[in-house]
């Protein structure tokens, strides 16, 4: 009989046939939102919980404070639980009410900021108190770490180590990091693709960080190249997710999806896998499918 948390990882890996444009090259979705979470970043959660358990940081009791902007806080707020750990998550103003009140239902204190930016330092003043322990996400290896041991691996035997690329959105980076170390381990000559968003664009989950902001375990050298995309696309790519492949997710997923389709387009052949990193279904209430 399994528990919870062995169910996050070991997700599906599903062929993209009708919006690949190029017959030669194969691109391959992997659904992240079969996590229990609904979320790629269950991985990751887990990771920087139980590291934190193990090390003694952390124990039943602890008040956890976090910045996300939605779905890391809807994970560490799941399996915070498990552990019986008290957890306050601060996020941007904008984000859905469908992911603060999924943080609320398992038992979060949410407080909503300005932006993202602000929800960092807001966390961090918390956290310099004494009285809570932070994560952070966007500085713990344990995030990395996650991808290296499954997503990774994963991806590596279920497209028979037959990947070419592999395309993931840039957010804290944590996917991209750890899948990046250890498919380059096996083939150094796999190639790594990024997504950020164009100057001007609102993508949640995708970000162009300022400099003072980059997340410190990101490595710039282990991505080999980086594909803007605009909002725009990413909106429609999404839609076009759901319309003809049936595949629900959120707008990073479009985000990353469309990269994987121009991607295509250049290549003679190859096997793309991209990141579909969570479900639609907590955003709803934007006006993403309406």
């Amino acid at each position: 009989m399994s528990s919870l948390l062995d169910l996050v990882g070991n997700t599906p890996l599903v062929e993209l046939k009708r919006i690949n444009p190029n017959p030669k090259v194969k691109i391959f979705g992997k659904l992240e939102g079969n996590n229990p979470g609904g979320s790629v970043k269950d991985r990751a959660a887990y990771s920087m919980i139980q590291g934190a358990l193990e090390r003694g940081e952390v124990r039943s009791g602890t008040k956890l404070v976090e910045a996300t902007s939605g779905n890391t806080g809807i994970a560490l707020a799941m399996i915070a639980r498990l552990f019986d750990l008290e957890i306050e998550l601060i996020m941007p103003e904008s984000s859905t009410r469908e992911r603060v009140l999924t943080m609320e239902a398992f038992g979060a204190k949410v407080i909503l900021a300005a932006n993202m930016e602000t929800s960092r330092d807001l966390a961090e003043e918390k956290a310099s108190t004494g009285d809570y322990f932070m994560l952070n996400q966007f500085a713990n290896p344990d995030n990395w770490k996650a991808h290296y041991r499954t997503t990774g691996p994963e991806i590596y035997q279920d497209t028979r180590e037959q990947i070419t690329h592999f395309v993931s959105s840039m957010g804290t980076t944590g996917t991209i990091m750890g899948v990046s170390r250890y498919l380059k381990e096996k083939n150094n000559a796999i190639q790594i693709v990024g997504c950020q968003p164009t100057d001007g664009s609102s993508i949640p989950g995708i970000r162009k960080w300022p400099q003072e902001y980059l997340p410190r375990i990101f490595e710039r050298d282990r991505v080999d190249r980086v594909i803007e995309v605009t909002q725009e696309n990413a909106a429609q790519t999404t839609r076009k997710l759901a319309r003809e492949e049936a595949i629900f997710a959120g707008m990073s997923s479009g985000g990353a999806t469309w990269a994987a389709v121009e991607l295509a387009k250049e290549l003679e052949e190859g096997v793309i896998v991209c990141i579909i990193c969570d479900r639609g279904d907590r955003y709803l209430s934007s006006d993403l499918f309406g």
